[in-house]
């Protein structure tokens, strides 16, 4: 008989009953919510942990930033309010970047789940406000700057509001209706947790739920611990360089794979620097448990064993550890490089799982202003650009990696700010050429409608070193950034105008293997779909050089 006295095919049905419900918690909290960030892109995770604040299980449509964060947010709540003091009923908040998900904006929250007198253990989620208040800009020289930084508090006690942090938040938001309704969204998709746990230990008969944690954590470590074993032993490095603010900045990474173990070592990767693209450690971690699920297990759970045979080192105050109060607003103009940089360097030896380097970090624009009616409003519009190519298939066109945000609907957008998008379209040979091709950046253009000026704020990479190809394959396009037909840095913010028009390129994915080996069946449907110009394909590919 296994650790939890079940067998396994009642385990496999514990077990996707409680995947189900953390994918009906968060269908609850969007369905709950008010912000588009969460409607609409999806910008969230949620969580169930034991009482030891140890991941088990989380929501499938979960943004991998927040995998490897939560149960390190737990620990830091339950060193400042040890379970023994918590209520049924409490609800715990923190939005402090060094321990939660490495930005202000992303605010995590956790609720104790009791059965009877006994802690079961906590339902969690980490959701992203685009509102924080403050002045979070490109320029931001400390973590002060960029907006609200709550410590870990109390929001609820004993099922009602905490109104003194209430207050706090709501005092200092631009938007506190939307911010706030996040959060209470979260509150309704707790009471679902609860009710929908109880039912299934009910129904399955589960008594003892430590044992089945314990049983469920063990199994998901041995499942990536057989994949990694299967690599051979070795240490293997990437670099990657990364356009930054005042100068390049370097992401370096050296792998070691000794038996079921890796270690990933980030020794040689810039210093933190005084502008807001740091990554704290935690976000660092989260991407690469990440990178190391994409290539050995994809399939894997997301919970505490399958980081067990993780393990990181970041020189602190480097980009990828930095000390506070560093600014870190856009720390993922540096983490998104995590994962390429890793893929970069196991490419050699797991060439058939490889991917290029993609168009991430992903691009976004903020805009800030007033309704005609005089309402405040801030609003962020994401734009994807090309995947990097795989060993056997193209980059996908437009696709958020290595987050997996979703798209906002260009008509969701207009009717929530003053602007109108005149232009969505794909860029022709903006995909990296190789034997697979990378995926295709965007174009896309703006225009303010507001009376008012609207503070536009971009942060955006890939515009002077654009996404590298790998085995062959050749960089896909740099992005590009222009205002009324000028070009314009890639992390600015200013003043929209009525009329004035804003344009991105969100650049395109590397591609994998020599151009010349891409089939010509390939080559000739990319031109008469307008992926590839016949110019590309006659000095690139080839075409036309054997009678095609």
């Amino acid at each position: 008989m296994s650790r939890s006295g079940l067998g396994p095919v009642r385990l496999g049905i514990v077990w996707q009953r409680l995947n189900g419900l953390m994918d009906e918690v968060a269908q609850a909290f969007v369905r709950t919510s008010f912000s588009t960030v969460i409607r609409e892109n999806w910008d969230l995770a949620c969580a169930l942990l034991d009482p030891r604040g140890r991941q088990v299980v989380q929501s499938s449509r979960s943004v991998p930033s927040f995998i490897g964060t939560m149960s390190r947010t737990l620990e830091a709540m339950l060193a400042a309010y040890p379970a023994e003091t918590l209520k049924p009923g409490d609800v715990l908040i923190t939005n402090d970047p060094w321990v939660s998900s490495g930005h202000l904006n992303d605010i995590t929250m956790a609720k104790p789940i009791y059965r009877g007198d006994r802690p079961l253990g906590f339902v969690a989620s980490t959701f992203h406000s685009v509102d924080i208040g403050g002045a979070p800009s490109p320029g931001a020289r400390d973590t002060y700057e960029e907006g609200l930084w709550i410590p870990v508090r109390r929001i609820v006690r004993a099922g009602e509001e905490n109104e003194d942090i209430v207050a706090v938040i709501r005092q200092n938001l631009r938007q506190p209706r939307e911010t706030l309704g996040d959060i209470r969204a979260q509150f309704a998709a707790y009471d679902v947790a609860e009710r929908r746990l109880m039912r299934i230990l009910d129904e399955e008969g589960v008594d003892d739920f430590d044992a089945v944690v314990e049983e469920i954590l063990e199994r998901s470590e041995q499942s990536l611990r057989r994949a990694i074993a299967r690599a051979p032993d070795g240490e293997y490095a990437g670099e990657i360089v990364a356009d930054g603010v005042d100068h390049p900045l370097a992401i370096r990474a050296r792998v070691r794979i000794a038996g079921s173990d890796i270690d990933i070592d980030f020794t040689g990767t810039s210093p933190q620097v005084a502008r807001p693209i740091n990554s704290v450690v935690n976000y660092t971690f989260s991407w690469c448990a990440f990178a190391i699920k994409c290539l050995f297990d994809p399939d894997v759970p997301n919970n505490e064993g399958s980081f067990r045979p993780i393990r990181i080192h970041v020189p602190e105050g480097s980009l990828l550890n930095p000390r506070p109060p560093a600014p870190v607003w856009a720390r993922h103009l540096s983490g998104h490089y995590v994962p390429p940089v890793i893929f970069r360097a196991l490419a050699p030896i797991l060439p058939e799982r490889a991917m290029a380097e993609s168009a991430s970090p992903i691009w976004t624009v903020y805009f800030k202003g007033a309704q005609a009616g005089g309402e405040p409003f801030v609003k962020m519009y994401f734009m994807s650009g090309g995947l990097g190519a795989r060993s056997s298939l193209d980059g996908p066109d437009c696709r958020s990696f290595p987050s997996n945000i979703s798209n906002s609907p260009v008509e969701v957008f207009e009717n929530a700010v003053p602007v109108m998008i005149h232009e969505k379209t794909l860029i022709d040979d903006s995909g990296g050429p190789g034997r697979t091709r990378g995926g295709l950046g965007q174009r896309i253009e703006f225009e303010s409608l507001s009376e008012g000026p609207i503070v536009m704020t971009i942060r955006h990479e890939r515009v002077k070193n654009p996404p590298q190809g790998l085995l062959g394959g050749l960089a896909g396009s740099r992005g590009v950034n222009r205002l009324n037909g000028k070009d314009i840095p890639a992390m600015t913010q200013m003043a929209l105008g009525k009329g004035d028009r804003l344009a991105f390129e969100t650049p395109g994915g590397g591609g994998i293997g020599p151009p010349a080996e891409r089939p010509r069946d390939l080559v000739k449907r990319d031109m008469e779909l307008g992926y590839v110009s016949p110019e590309a394909a006659r000095t690139v590919y080839g075409w036309g050089d054997a009678g095609d």
